[in-house]
């Protein structure tokens, strides 16, 4: 383990009191719930999923939403759809501040709910920050899910009617008790899945700039920190770089779009495109 891991290996883990009592609830919840929604970033599919889940939901009906399909690469996404329905899992890529891709969520979900005699509940679950109360304002047409830029926004579980024989449940975001690799680590803090105070967005900038020029072969045109330093005026006096300041600007700038549309993880477990 290099320098950088040990230090991102000490930072990025995070499962604070509240989580653990939401995902005690939506354990008891779900003895409620017909659908499960699990919102997760298609930006990086295999570490945004909790596998915690997997058990809990047991044989219930399943929707998988790949939030943020706008900064993902379009082809591995397409690309993460079909390995999702080889493993007879429904998945849809949506932008959840786009109404006309949030209403494909909707027609999902009266299909599956059309399955089954009188109503149905659904509960949406979903790592901090994964787009989960976009996707709920989105649906509901309304801002009745809190959204922020945040990871741990929404503590409370939130019932919501969202048509006559369809009724929806928000959840607090869950993270794993423990983030398993320093590669899932420095990518769940990139897209925003860990609160920015909990990690060093330094490290969090080297890990991705080194993992996109292994990627590329060194042929990316995305700037490294001391680059977008100095092209952002992240200077102090005597030339010295604010690398602190930098990083976080640059974290921003990522999940902006600034760099392009990137994802990090592919389907057959390699890197992004």
């Amino acid at each position: 383990m290099t320098q950088h891991d040990a230090a991102l290996n000490k930072v990025v883990q995070w499962y604070p009191g509240h989580m653990v009592r939401a995902m005690r609830k939506i354990g008891e919840y779900l003895k409620l719930i017909d659908i499960v929604v699990e919102v997760i970033d298609a930006r990086a599919p295999r570490s945004d999923a909790n596998p915690m889940l997997d058990e809990m939901i047991g044989a219930r009906k399943r929707l998988i939403v790949l939030s943020r399909h706008d900064l993902a690469d379009p082809a591995t996404t397409k690309a993460w759809v079909a390995d999702f329905a080889a493993r007879n899992r429904t998945a849809i890529a949506v932008e959840g501040h786009q109404q006309q891709s949030v209403s494909k969520i909707l027609h999902a979900l009266t299909a599956l709910a059309a399955e089954q005699k009188g109503s149905s509940r659904a509960i949406v679950v979903g790592l901090p920050n994964s787009g989960k109360s976009s996707v709920i304002n989105g649906l509901l047409r309304r801002s009745a899910a809190r959204t922020e830029d945040r990871a741990g926004v929404t503590r409370q579980l939130q019932w919501f009617r969202l048509s006559p024989t369809i009724e929806l449940m928000d959840s607090p975001g869950i993270l794993v008790p423990k983030i398993g690799t320093p590669e899932s680590q420095w990518k769940l803090a990139l897209i925003g899945a860990v609160p920015r105070e909990r990690y060093d967005p330094v490290e969090v900038v080297f890990h991705f700039h080194r993992w996109l020029v292994a990627r590329s072969k060194g042929r990316t045109t995305v700037p490294d920190l001391d680059a977008f330093a100095r092209a952002r005026g992240f200077m102090r006096r005597g030339g010295e770089i604010d690398e602190h300041n930098a990083a976080q600007s640059y974290v921003r700038a990522f999940n902006e779009g600034a760099f392009g549309r990137i994802s990090l993880e592919t389907p057959d477990g390699g890197s992004g495109a």
